[in-house]
């Protein structure tokens, strides 16, 4: 396979390079319409902002260089089919429950799913039971379903219609194991198997965890953002089923994507195909050991401890570094502290920093851990202490209201703290990670309140509700 060839990259910027005059849109001509403040950031890309010219394809109906740079993804992927999305694995993670499922039908999904997994349950009609995943007592996290909820969860809604799975979860975290296992359970049921696979776009590589594609998924979603070199909103979404139809998923993505799809957002997501094919030719080697050393460095720190878990079933990926707080700091004052030092990371919470490191060699691994002891040696050290979360109780969960019948409740706005025992109408949802704390249609119970004030106290950032004056939405007849 020809890693080098880019055919959309190439095809925008032969395109640029004869100096066109624009009588289309976007307005901004190739740049020659702009304010001047900012010019000097937005100059180069506007160039191949471009629209649906001859040469140029078009996303909706491909048949030139976007479905040529599909189809080296999908070859790369090892899938039948791979899409191209520009509204982030949010638009797929709609499109595959729309595809995969009819109104009303009975789906089994991962409790711990981002809120787009959620939206799309809504948006499709269907009567959603919640799977809530494994623990993880090390790094004190909500992990994987196991093939034990599963199979009960099949043996109590034998009608299922369809099994909605997160893998990896946030922090990296999968049990491959458990994951094929269900995969094939449920083909042997003639049901399809979906995987929002958002963080794992580079599991094809070595050294890293295996992808869900390659464990036999029918649909996966992959955020190329997330970990590979393209731009913000840049997706695949892989199709490799027997059971359910690339033209039916293909049909949801029209209705679902802007029908003016960003030209340097594709660009970006042909050229990172390009970058994985080279990394996967190359191997992983000096990238896997400049890892290591940056996180051999950390460990030195007595503030924060580096954590993953003593799972022997589970894998983390490399490019996940959580930190857990050793010091009288929680995870956002600690995070608050590195971004004084220039340093942002990708997540905190009450007991964690989550860090996604670069899939390319670090360079300059003392010069960053210099800065991460700077920003956090004056913390005084603390006894070992855990302030996580564990809210995902009971193993199979419904709603107290199915999404039809929301519809006819009033809404009423209460104070969280008389909140207890009515069901929600909204989602609450810490951002990030984006997974809900409390669902629409669901009983807010001590435990949702007592983990709300957790993350309030520590200094979270919440969708949903109005925490600064500490109401929520409820419903009533």
């Amino acid at each position: 396979m020809t890693f080098n060839h880019t055919p959309l990259f190439d095809a925008l910027y032969h395109h640029s390079k004869q100096s066109p005059i624009s009588m289309h849109v976007p307005g901004h001509k190739y740049g020659a319409v702009f304010p001047g403040k900012g010019n000097d950031y937005y100059k180069e890309i506007l160039q191949i902002d471009a629209t649906e010219l001859t040469g140029l394809d078009d996303l909706h109906q491909p048949e030139g260089p976007i479905l040529e740079a599909e189809e080296l993804a999908a070859k790369l992927y090892g899938v039948k089919k791979t899409f191209f999305l520009v509204n982030g694995s949010t638009v797929g993670n709609l499109a595959m429950i729309l595809a995969a499922t009819e109104k009303n039908n009975t789906v089994l999904v991962q409790r711990n799913s981002h809120k787009s997994i959620i939206n799309g349950l809504k948006l499709a009609g269907v009567n959603p039971v919640f799977l809530h995943p494994e623990y993880d007592e090390d790094v004190q996290v909500p992990t994987y379903v196991s093939f034990t909820t599963v199979k009960k969860a099949f043996e109590k809604y034998p009608h299922t219609k369809a099994l909605i799975l997160t893998s990896p979860n946030y922090f990296g975290m999968a049990n491959l194991t458990e994951l094929k296992k269900i995969i094939s359970f449920a083909h042997s049921h003639q049901i399809p198997v979906l995987v929002d696979e958002a963080h794992g776009a580079h599991f094809i590589l070595e050294d890293f965890p295996e992808s869900a594609i390659t464990l036999g998924a029918d649909i996966v979603v992959h955020s190329a953002h997330k970990t590979l070199p393209a731009m913000t909103m840049g997706s695949f979404l892989h199709v490799n089923s027997k059971i359910i139809d690339a033209t039916h998923v293909q049909s949801y993505l029209q209705m679902l994507q802007s029908s003016s799809p960003s030209y340097p957002i594709m660009a970006s997501l042909d050229l990172a195909r390009h970058y994985l094919g080279k990394i996967k030719a190359e191997g992983t080697i000096p990238i896997i050991a400049s890892i290591k050393n940056l996180k051999e460095s950390v460990k030195r720190i007595p503030q924060i401890k580096l954590v993953e878990s003593n799972n022997q079933s589970i894998h983390t990926d490399p490019l996940k570094m959580t930190l857990q707080t050793q010091c009288s700091f929680n995870g956002y004052q600690l995070q608050h502290l590195f971004e004084k030092e220039g340093i942002f990371t990708e997540l905190a919470d009450p007991n964690h920093v989550l860090f996604v490191l670069p899939l390319a060699i670090i360079e300059n691994v003392e010069d960053f851990y210099q800065l991460l002891n700077k920003s956090v040696s004056h913390v005084p050290l603390t006894p070992e202490t855990s302030i996580g979360s564990k809210y995902f109780l009971e193993k199979i969960t419904t709603l107290s209201l199915s999404y039809q019948e929301i519809k006819g409740y009033n809404k009423r706005v209460v104070s969280i703290e008389n909140a207890v025992g009515e069901i929600s109408a909204e989602m609450i949802i810490p951002y990030p990670p984006g997974i809900p704390l409390i669902m629409e249609g669901e009983r807010i119970t001590e435990k949702h309140l007592e983990v709300i004030s957790l993350y309030l106290e520590t200094g979270a950032r919440f969708q949903g509700g109005n925490m600064k004056d500490m109401l929520i939405t409820t419903l009533e007849k």
